[in-house]
């Protein structure tokens, strides 16, 4: 893995291949949590009007319910969406960012936990000046949090869809047996990580043999865990059949 002082983030597996990355500067992260603070100014408001029954009872009962309100909304708010969305809020959907782990990972619940309760010192003294200066100063555009929990933010591009016809061409696709879960494998999968199956395929030729079947089996692994298919529409394909299986209900027009 390597970064430099654009604005791009190298990966390259162990097989040689090298996917770069579009990382997010502190411009557009700001844009995009302006977005969120807008959702939980909202969401805050409408628990203020519930909670103005309580002030018949005690003002300070009121107040006190309040900020507790606030407080559990404005760290559970990106907690609770960046897990649901993987690694999204909505400011960063209507954006095009995402969270992702700094290796290119799954990212896991404690990162995303981590990376949000940071939030209280990035935002010391005000207005993110903490986070906004980590961000400027470090190579890969990184706020304490996300130095904490090994995250970056990335930038997903609008995805040029490849000419499926000549990656899977005359081959028969078993996975389309079953179009609910062809669904859920659309839905499941990220840009991310279509964009680095179509990669292995286009690039598949110029690995050698040990280094090509070892990246379809890690490639093939990771799909059959986010929709496992049936034994017996996978039953003897290879793991870069199945790759391209995956690659052709991505890309294809929907089922």
């Amino acid at each position: 893995m390597d970064s430099n002082k654009t604005n791009k983030l190298l990966i390259r597996t162990p097989e040689g291949i090298l996917f770069s990355l579009t990382l997010a500067g502190p411009i557009i992260r700001a844009l995009a949590w302006t977005v969120d603070i807008g959702c939980i100014l909202t969401l805050t408001m409408v628990i203020r009007s519930l909670l103005k029954f309580f002030q018949i009872v005690s003002v300070d009962l009121s107040s006190a319910l309040y900020i507790i309100a606030y407080f559990i909304i404005s760290i559970g708010y990106a907690i609770v969406l960046e897990w649901y969305w993987r690694g999204q809020t909505l400011g960063k959907k209507l954006l095009r960012l995402r969270v992702m782990d700094v290796q290119g990972l799954r990212l896991q619940a404690s990162q995303i936990v981590i990376r949000n309760i940071m939030r209280l010192i990035d935002n010391l003294p005000a207005l993110y000046a903490v986070g906004g200066l980590a961000c400027l100063v470090s190579g890969r555009a990184q706020r304490l949090g996300d130095f904490a929990a090994n995250t970056i933010v990335v930038r997903n591009p609008e995805l040029a869809e490849p000419d499926v016809s000549k990656l899977v061409a005359g081959k028969f696709n078993s996975l389309r047996s079953y179009p609910h879960l062809c669904a859920r494998l659309r839905q499941l999968v990220t840009p991310q990580e279509a964009a680095v199956a179509v990669q292995a395929m286009l690039r598949r030729d110029e690995l050698n043999p040990d280094a090509r079947v070892k990246l379809f089996n890690d490639i093939a692994g990771h799909f059959r865990s986010v929709t496992p298919f049936p034994e017996e529409v996978t039953y003897g394909i290879t793991d870069e059949q199945y790759v391209r299986n995956v690659v052709d209900i991505l890309f294809s027009p929907k089922l």
